[in-house]
């Protein structure tokens, strides 16, 4: 069971954009992508057939899983913890103990 999945909001805990908040849009293997963070410019060339103008574009690219926590209800960073509730899996912030959705 992953503990940070698509739709969670986070926060980054390290990097350059340290402390800003995001909700994830992509989970890969190990790293996650998240809206609006670790932005990057990223030089495309033109291609008349495919209709692309060319130039820079901004481009998000994705941030190692260690170094994000979700955000609980009162806005800090949280731990995520996993229990067993009715012999099924369930998703637990550690600070306030508020379960998440499936």
């Amino acid at each position: 069971m992953k503990k940070i999945r698509k739709g969670d909001s986070v926060v980054l805990l390290t990097g350059r954009d340290k402390g800003k908040q995001g909700t994830v849009t992509a989970v890969l293997e190990n790293k996650l992508v998240i809206e609006g963070v670790n932005m990057y410019k990223k030089s495309v060339k033109p291609n008349p057939a495919a209709g692309v103008t060319g130039g820079m574009i901004d481009k998000t690219m994705p941030v190692h899983i260690s170094n994000v926590a979700l955000v609980d209800g009162n806005g800090k960073p949280s731990r995520v913890g996993i229990k067993l509730v009715d012999g099924k899996k369930q998703r637990f912030l550690k600070t306030t103990g508020a379960t998440l959705s499936a």
